[in-house]
């Protein structure tokens, strides 16, 4: 049930929005990081690999969960205190919004969703839990953009602002960051989202760096957010739709 209507979702139609985990530098990334490395353990004779002739693949994963790929984080990313993704993320199936918005250009060349923009977009449409935000052009190159460096479009704190006031409890988007890449540690938007330090919600989470792709329309959807059970601040993660109809 959603505002008062029932709805279904047919489970064998997933929309996978999470961008693949891929070693090298032909795949998505940002703030610098190193790109994700797999290693087979050695031990002795045994290699933990079959393509060295080992019995089976016994590989070491070496990434930032930040920085290497789709990722959801929880208020432990800007606090002090050790709030951590798996305790703070319980529930992983949500009545989600997906919306599509260009950035608008300031004068100072920032590209930046504004408040204004997110009130035209969702309007008097009832809240949802979860809002997933499509920037605008949309394309297969968000799949392997490295970003550092760019300066890429992020939100305005005051839009962010709008939605805590909506309700939103898990913001998805397809850039590096809610914030600016260069902001001086402000982290504005990251800490209007999740009230911190004042009044950490600490139940709601941000993901970042997802990929929607042109064929799903905006509209309701079922979403589950899928993460490892990493007691840090963030997990790589496998947000999942399916459209929701009457």
């Amino acid at each position: 049930m959603y505002n008062g209507k029932a709805y279904h979702a047919d489970l064998s139609l997933p929309i996978d929005i999470g961008i693949p985990l891929r070693e090298g530098l032909d795949t998505v990334n940002c703030f610098y990081a190193p790109p994700m490395e797999t290693s087979p353990v050695v031990a002795g004779d045994f290699v933990g690999s079959t393509a060295q002739g080992g019995p089976l693949n016994f590989l070491n994963v070496k990434l930032n969960v930040h920085g290497n790929g789709t990722h959801t984080e929880c208020v432990g990313h800007i606090a002090k205190e050790p709030y951590t993704i798996n305790q703070c993320l319980k529930r992983f199936h949500f009545i989600a919004r997906l919306i599509s918005v260009f950035p608008r250009k300031l004068d100072n060349g920032d590209r930046v969703i504004l408040r204004e923009q997110l009130e035209g977009l969702l309007g008097e449409s009832p809240p949802t839990e979860a809002l997933v935000l499509r920037t605008l052009p949309n394309d297969a190159l968000k799949l392997r953009t490295n970003y550092s460096g760019s300066n890429p479009p992020y939100l305005h704190a005051d839009a962010v602002a709008y939605l805590v006031e909506r309700g939103v409890e898990h913001l998805l988007l397809d850039l590096p960051s809610v914030d600016r890449e260069e902001d001086g540690g402000a982290l504005a938007a990251h800490r209007a989202f999740w009230k911190y330090p004042e009044a950490p919600r600490d139940h709601c989470t941000i993901t970042e760096l997802v990929f929607v792709n042109n064929s799903a329309p905006d509209g309701l959807y079922l979403l589950n957010v899928q993460i490892a059970s990493f007691e840090i601040d963030a997990s790589p993660s496998k947000p999942v739709l399916y459209a929701l109809k009457p």
